[in-house]
């Protein structure tokens, strides 16, 4: 039982991470209208939030966080990633999340050490 303990420390759990990625675009954005001049402070904001959570979970990895913000008028997104790693090891986790005036997509890339 301990080896499978020692195993689910050093996971990459999806469920946490998403759960990290929603609760830093909340604190940073919250229900907050799009303002372009703002997008930048907040895009920063998510980004840093994520990776001092995910860091603070002392689990081995790497982890690669990218954020997309998009004002809600019509327009079309299309993304896309690939990767070539151990899927034993190393995951991925997207998240979109919107309110009345914006779409953000936050990618977690984490890879073992």
């Amino acid at each position: 039982m301990a080896d499978y303990e020692g195993v689910e420390d050093t996971s990459f759990n999806v469920d946490d991470v998403s759960t990290i990625i929603r609760e830093s675009i909340e604190q940073s954005i919250g229900q907050s209208s799009y303002q372009h001049s703002k997008v930048n402070q907040w895009t920063s904001n998510v980004v840093e939030q994520c990776l001092k959570r995910l860091t603070s979970l002392g689990k081995p990895f790497k982890y690669i966080v990218n954020c997309v913000m998009l004002q809600k008028n019509g327009a079309g997104l299309h993304t896309a990633s690939s990767c070539y790693w151990d899927n034993s090891t190393d995951g991925s986790c997207t998240v979109r999340w919107d309110n009345k005036t914006m779409y953000v997509v936050v990618s977690v890339f984490g890879l073992a050490i």
